[in-house]
């Protein structure tokens, strides 16, 4: 078997999904893991597909032929990431008026630990009494065991009052 990730982005519309699950099915691929979203009249995602190797060609065919996809790109897949088998793991939420920057600070500090981001999820939602904006995020990171999650904690607690924004963090 050879895992396959497809990107894929088109004209968000009816049917798109069931499309391409018919376009793997139909070339004995089996749809393992994804993250599919319409974002901005957008149908965008990730799929995660195992096929047989000698049916791998007409699956990246069919998906490429798919009606409405605007761009798909398709790579070899590796199976995980075995270098984070041993890192612990945190879920970050963050809510707070939205402004330009917030992720752009978070992530930073994320990254000067070593902390791989795994999913980031977005948002903005209009604020229920205030007027504006909110600003939402979840992150679910790994941390090396080279880390110091109290240090991690810190760097994100000072960023978010900074930020003024709220910050909850769950983990090990």
């Amino acid at each position: 078997m050879r895992n396959l990730v497809l990107s894929v982005i088109g004209d968000d519309r009816p049917g798109l999904v069931s499309a391409l699950a018919d376009a793997v099915a139909a070339q004995g691929g089996n749809w393992e893991r994804s993250q599919l979203a319409q974002l901005a009249g957008k149908f965008a995602g990730i799929v995660v597909v195992a096929v047989a190797e000698d049916r791998a060609d007409g699956l990246i065919g069919a998906v490429t032929a798919l009606d409405g996809l605007l761009e798909v790109a398709v790579h070899a897949g590796d199976g995980g990431s075995p270098r984070t088998s041993q890192w612990s793991s945190l879920t970050i939420d963050v809510l707070g008026n939205d402004r330009p920057g917030i992720v752009n600070e978070l992530s930073a500090a994320l990254n000067a630990s070593g902390v791989s981001i795994e999913k980031l999820t977005t948002g903005t939602r209009e604020a229920p009494m205030a007027g504006g904006m909110l600003f939402e995020a979840r992150m679910e990171v790994r941390v090396p065991p080279s880390a110091d999650v109290a240090t991690i904690r810190g760097d994100l607690e000072r960023i978010a009052e900074e930020l003024f924004v709220e910050l909850g963090i769950e983990g090990e």
